[in-house]
């Protein structure tokens, strides 16, 4: 039936007048962490357009387009993760449903000296696919050598230097928030000190931090601790040390001197802080175990050197010794993660493998069994390297931020390392709420605000009018990792609202099919 023009009318007036709501979304009667270390304290939270737009009581009448009751539960700034490498992955699950649900609102990547090359356009088609949670990138120097050098075992000459500075250059002023080196990795393996301070500075010269993967966690780790000191002295920049460890079962321990080490430049004056995953497995490629010259110039030059019987044998012999060095007298500690060629393998030893392939459980025929597994082009392994008493001690450490070193991941595939899944979730159960080794508040400054200092995130990582509305609710009596090395594949539980940029990206602990993150370009 025909509605009377009066009526239509009528209407139309009360829809143009009616008053907007005042928020996007409260939060109500929250236990506000707020990032910095501080006790909590009982506030409302006003969201308006993506931002914190108030904070304390804010009175019933106040309108909002939703509401939350975070009666009994903590709100804290979303999680921000120094140390991930989603490259690749990330394009196939743009949410990034593992690090949402662990509650991760914001992704460091391109660590460990591996990035996107032109950050810009990797940044517009981040941007157009549409994101769940915020990515911040670094400037690989892996990327950049190879770009200039290849995988060449040498030395850069002074021309391929500028080179490369021009490069890191461009990144940053695409919006980078600094330089990484990956320094046991192809090709930053064959650089020397001089090379990673010149691309430093060139960082530097636009407000860049400094990340590394050391050249040596184990038996050379004070030369390895000077190094990446060095190159943020001198190009006058923050240096990230990340994933601090002792990766050498010979040095089970030494966390005590490395730490001194650390805290001995921080009483010095030098903007250093670290990062750790809460696991003493580490997670990396098989080609760590061979020599590093073995690796150089490209997959022919590899081929060759694994077909020539009198190599390979060398091979194998150098292999034995870096097994001797680290306090092996196996390779039993080495678990095939990800091995496309045969996924029957993953989950295994490499002394199981070898076992399967009916030979003796000697160490020479181990490290046949690995070079066959590299003549099918490697494979992504978990190695157990590491003592829970280093894991700790390094945790207790009031500078040391907490960070996965995992991956965007499509649920299912492989055999994972579990950090990708449950990292910050870990943290809250088994090192605040069981172990007791950090209060909350302080477990919650590692993973925001520390986090957001260092790399310059200046609307991130706290609690305050005006910064991002990144925000998580949850009762810490109930968060759970469930990713285990046998099972992988478990999300978190226990984190029941995840904001990122205002948008509510998990309700009711359930992932929504809204898209809230955005790539965060670095601004000097």
């Amino acid at each position: 039936m025909m509605r009377p023009a009066f009526a239509l009318a009528a209407t139309l007036a009360f829809t143009l007048t009616a008053p907007a709501a005042e928020f996007d979304l409260i939060i109500r009667r929250a236990r506000v962490l707020d990032g910095a270390g501080n006790p909590w304290h009982r506030a409302d939270i006003g969201v308006r357009q993506g931002r914190i737009a108030a904070i304390g009581s804010i009175p019933d009448p106040a309108t909002a387009d939703r509401t939350i009751n975070a009666a009994g539960r903590i709100v804290s700034p979303g999680f921000i993760d120094v140390h991930t490498r989603i490259e690749g992955a990330v394009e196939k699950v743009p949410r990034g449903d593992n690090y949402l649900l662990d509650g991760v609102t914001t992704v460091i990547t391109g660590n460990c000296g591996g990035s996107r090359a032109q950050v810009a356009e990797w940044f517009d088609t981040l941007t157009k696919r549409g994101l769940g949670l915020n990515v911040a990138t670094l400037i690989g120097h892996n990327t950049v050598r190879r770009e200039v050098i290849g995988t060449a075992n040498r030395k850069a000459t002074p021309e391929e230097i500028v080179k490369m500075q021009a490069l890191v250059e461009q990144a940053m002023r695409e919006g980078a928030v600094g330089l990484s080196t990956g320094l046991i990795y192809i090709p930053g393996t064959y650089s020397d000190s001089g090379e990673v301070v010149a691309l430093a500075k060139a960082a530097a010269k636009h407000g860049g931090t400094y990340a590394s993967h050391m050249r040596d966690e184990g038996e050379k780790i004070v030369d390895a601790i000077n190094e990446a000191v060095r190159a943020g002295k001198e190009a006058g920049m923050p240096v990230q040390i990340s994933h601090f460890k002792i990766d050498n079962r010979r040095l089970w321990g030494m966390s005590a001197r490395s730490l001194a080490l650390v805290e001995k430049y921080r009483q010095e004056g030098v903007d250093v802080v670290v990062d750790q995953y809460p696991y003493d497995h580490s997670s990396t490629n098989l080609g760590i175990t061979l020599p590093s010259w073995a690796l150089a110039d490209g997959e022919a030059a590899i081929k060759e050197r694994l077909t020539t019987k009198e190599t390979r044998v060398r091979i194998k012999r150098e292999m034995l010794r870096l097994l001797a060095v680290k306090g092996r007298p196996n390779y039993s500690y080495a678990i095939v993660a990800g091995f496309a060629p045969d996924r029957t393998l993953e989950g295994k030893t490499i002394s199981q493998i070898n076992r399967l392939r009916k030979r003796a459980p000697t160490p020479a025929n181990e490290a046949e069994t690995i070079l066959e597994i590299m003549d099918q082009g490697g494979a992504q392994m978990v190695y157990h390297s590491m003592s829970m008493v280093d894991v700790e001690r390094i945790m207790k450490y009031p500078y040391t931020a907490v960070a996965s070193e995992g991956g965007g991941l499509e649920f299912g595939l492989g055999m994972p390392h579990p950090r990708s899944y449950g990292t910050n979730g870990r943290v809250l159960a088994e090192f605040v709420r069981l172990r007791k080794v950090l209060t909350l508040e302080d477990a919650v400054r590692r993973m925001t605000s520390m986090p957001a200092r260092t790399f310059r995130l200046r609307d991130r990582g706290l609690i305050a009018e005006g910064m991002a509305a990144d925000l998580l609710v949850f009762d810490p009596a109930k968060v759970q990792d469930k990713a285990t090395y046998q099972k992988p594949h478990a999300y978190t539980e226990g984190f029941d609202f995840v904001l990122v940029n205002g948008v509510v990206m998990v309700e009711d602990g359930k992932l929504t099919a809204a898209r809230g993150g955005r790539v965060l370009r670095h601004r000097p």
